[in-house]
């Protein structure tokens, strides 16, 4: 799952659980609890994730991703520049 997509999931999560505090009559206080709480099992649930998605990929040797970064195909007429845009 891409970042964006990440935060824009953790601000509808977060929304219901702030919606549905209010709606239960909740203090102030505790829809803000509630809201961190969720926010931090959002969070370490994302890195867990990452962490097993990072674990389970098999190494790749160093010669082999120099390979792979040399074997890189341009469209013809397409610079290879580092620069973002023209200066003029």
């Amino acid at each position: 799952m891409s970042l964006p997509k990440f935060i824009v999931g953790m601000i509808f999560a977060l929304a219901i659980v702030v919606g549905w505090s209010y709606f239960d009559g909740a203090s102030l206080g505790i829809i803000i609890m509630r809201a961190v709480i969720c926010a931090v099992v959002i969070q370490v649930g994302y890195f867990l994730l990452v962490y097993a998605m990072i674990a389970r990929s098999e190494p790749v040797p160093a010669n082999k991703s120099r390979e792979a970064d040399r074997g890189i195909k341009v469209a013809e007429g397409e610079k290879l520049s580092a620069r973002r845009g023209s200066l003029r």
